[in-house]
């Protein structure tokens, strides 16, 4: 696939560096981003990358040099210009399935975020809304008027 375009990098390193900032300041655990594999299934092993992960200290203490064997807490998906909303859905039913406990969906051009905590609870957040942390990312939370300025 071609590289997602201006709008979807801004957008990540934003909200990478938002979320990353907040973990960091409450030494909450790992934050990483491009696309960095963890492995959701084994014989044959499935390695997925979200634009953005976080795992929190108790779940992955240290990080190694190679795929994480454990799924994220939080799993961010950015919407590109080239993505199918088909493969996005595949991609959202994957993380959760193997156990990550929230996903979010951040589509730039309609600027509005998807939380999924599971296959049935799904709620969309518009510009005038607050992205929060709930349980995962615990006092977290991001204006999304400020994401998508």
């Amino acid at each position: 696939m071609p590289p997602p375009g201006g709008r979807h990098g801004v957008c990540c390193l934003k909200l990478g560096r938002r979320i990353g900032n907040y973990v960091e300041k409450h030494q909450l655990g790992t934050v990483a981003s491009n696309d960095t594999g963890f492995i959701t299934e084994r014989n044959p092993d499935t390695v997925r990358g979200p634009d953005l992960s976080y795992w929190s200290r108790a779940r992955l203490p240290q990080v190694p040099e190679g795929y994480i064997d454990i799924p994220p807490d939080l799993a961010v998906e950015i919407i590109s210009p080239h993505d199918h909303y088909s493969r996005i859905q595949q991609k959202v039913r994957h993380y959760l399935n193997c156990g990550v406990r929230l996903v979010w969906v951040v589509d730039p051009e309609d600027r509005s975020i998807t939380v999924y905590r599971s296959r049935q609870q799904a709620t969309i957040l518009e510009e005038t809304d607050t992205l929060l942390g709930e349980d995962v990312l615990s006092g977290f939370s991001y204006p999304l008027a400020e994401l998508f300025s």
